[in-house]
């Protein structure tokens, strides 16, 4: 809902705010990984899939990109990665 939320910036309730504030889904998948992972001062540790850092990452049914905006949060998750370890697989 994050990553939808900041591309449609819709709520739950189909209220609308901040339509100018919106963003691309590139631009929300990076504030989820790369500049969180900045912002916690732990770019060097996570944030994109680089050799070295942890491997932590999901993998999606569906691509965020060619989804209908208002469907990303119902993507479902087929697998989750920890530390290069399979933690959750449907």
């Amino acid at each position: 809902m994050g990553i939808q939320g900041m591309v449609t910036r819709t709520g739950w309730d189909g209220k609308t705010w901040g339509a100018n504030q919106r963003i691309t889904v590139d631009e929300a998948i990076r504030v989820n990984t790369v500049n969180g992972a900045y912002a916690a001062h732990e770019e060097s540790l996570k944030g994109s899939i680089t050799e070295g850092k942890l491997a932590d990452f999901v993998v999606l049914a569906d691509d965020p990109h060619t989804v209908s905006k208002d469907k990303i949060k119902d993507i479902q998750i087929v697998r989750t990665v920890v530390g290069g370890a399979t933690k959750y697989q449907s």
